[in-house]
């Protein structure tokens, strides 16, 4: 999941790294210029699996996109407050895995009582408060239908496997055009 920070903020984050980083004054992240004093870095959410950007999910009107919908609901989210940025010290993907806070609200519990992500639990067995609250906000989500409760869905995890709706299309494979 991308998020744009200033450099201010990716100092501050730097230096509110998780005290389990090896070195908490560096991030190794894929990163991009935004313009020339802002950058942008990915940083994969704690605990909690999204929806990916081109996954379709199923409810009574047919599929709908909601990868997408996952990813404006994270960017709208973000664009309502500050973020802080706690590291884990671990990767996934090749990116920094970590928790955001928007002016106190985890946005991962936030994405997945949204019901536009599922929690990852076996990724918080050291982190049993959050994994609690993880559970809880997505049983709500399914008891109220939010998002993609509403109606049919892939796990992202199978989704990124290639497991697929029968809306959707299949990934080809490297070789076929």
């Amino acid at each position: 999941m991308r998020v744009i920070l200033g450099l201010t903020l990716l100092v501050a984050a730097c230096g509110q790294a998780a005290p389990q980083a090896e070195d908490q004054s560096t991030i190794r992240a894929d990163g991009r210029a935004i313009d020339g004093d802002t950058v942008s870095f990915d940083v994969r959410l704690f605990g909690a699996d999204a929806f990916e950007k081109r996954q379709l999910c199923r409810n009574s009107n047919g599929c709908w996109p909601c990868g997408k919908a996952a990813q404006d609901y994270a960017s709208k989210l973000l664009k309502t407050g500050t973020s802080t940025i706690r590291l884990t010290g671990k990767q996934s993907y090749g990116r920094p895995i970590g928790t955001v806070e928007i002016d106190g609200q985890d946005l991962g519990e936030s994405m997945i009582a949204a019901g536009l992500a599922v929690p990852a639990t076996n990724y918080l067995k050291n982190d049993p408060e959050r994994a609690e609250r993880y559970v809880a906000a997505y049983e709500r989500a399914e008891a109220s239908h939010a998002g993609v409760h509403a109606g049919y869905f892939t796990d992202p995890t199978k989704w990124r496997r290639g497991e697929r709706l029968s809306c959707e299309s299949r990934p080809r494979d490297k070789g076929t055009r």
